[in-house]
């Protein structure tokens, strides 16, 4: 049998992504121990257990100087942060990307500035965004709103431009006008495409949150990783990481399952 025809099961799949991690794990575990026992007070490589110390206690413990646990306010900010950014790049992306795709003379008069918009690196205006609008969460939320709304633009005038044109003649044949044409026919088959921009967009959201708030902040997960560098902090460093990349996964499920749940033709045959 050819390995391209080789098709594993549910449990098999699991299996076969579960081993990598073990492994990475393992090697981690063996690099750790082996770097503590030359050193006592490596802070490269610490322990899981030097990790999970460190963990529960900003998970538990409430910080004397903020009245806070410092967990819970890093995470509330980030995620407060990251969720009022990407709405509005969602709802821009709906209005003008259907705009765009269904209208001409808007794709003629707006297409060009949103490939322009879209070039730019988002990290090279964030100095701008803290002149023109300080230091607090407008700039941040700015950044990733910014930072991913171009894609999901055009990636939405892309998906409504290639709609079936049979579909817009015989809607335009029975009498539809233009706003009916656009929330009956286009909207409704633009929507899981959207949550689909959504979650690939969010990989980068998370990336212009963090350098936000490394740069200028005084809570939130960025705002803590970066804090902590400057003392060889990993055992906080490296909890967070993996912190971020369960809150992002668990981010990416819930937007797949609303997809799923909403609109289940649109993922009909494994899409």
């Amino acid at each position: 049998m050819r390995v391209v025809n080789i098709k594993l099961n549910r449990g098999g799949r699991l299996l076969a992504g579960a081993i990598p991690i073990i492994a990475m794990l393992i090697v981690y575990g063996v690099m750790s121990a082996a770097r503590l026992e030359a050193n006592e007070y490596d802070k490269v490589l610490p322990t899981f257990g030097a990790m999970s110390d460190a963990f529960l206690r900003l998970a538990i413990e409430t910080d004397a100087r903020t009245g806070q646990i410092t967990l819970l306010a890093d995470t509330l900010a980030s995620l407060r942060r990251l969720g009022i950014g990407a709405a509005i790049a969602t709802l821009s992306a709906l209005v003008f990307g259907i705009a765009l795709g269904v209208v001409p003379t808007v794709r003629a008069a707006l297409g060009p500035l949103i490939g322009i918009i879209a070039v730019i690196p988002p990290i090279a205006i964030l100095p701008i965004l803290f002149i023109a609008l300080g230091l607090g969460e407008t700039s941040k939320i700015a950044l990733i709103a910014i930072g991913i709304a171009p894609f999901m633009i055009r990636d939405m005038a892309a998906h409504v431009s290639a709609l079936p044109v049979e579909q817009i003649i015989k809607a335009q044949t029975l009498g539809a006008n233009s706003w009916q044409l656009t929330l009956r026919v286009v909207v409704p088959q633009a929507l899981p495409r959207l949550i689909h921009s959504l979650r690939l967009s969010m990989g980068p959201a998370w990336v212009f949150l963090i350098s936000a708030e490394a740069i200028a902040s005084n809570v939130g997960l960025g705002y803590r990783i970066f804090l902590v560098r400057r003392y060889l902090s990993m055992d906080i460093i490296l909890p967070y990481v993996a912190w971020i990349s369960l809150l992002a996964i668990a981010t990416d499920a819930l937007l797949m399952l609303l997809s799923r749940r909403a609109y289940p033709w649109a993922h009909e045959g494994g899409r």
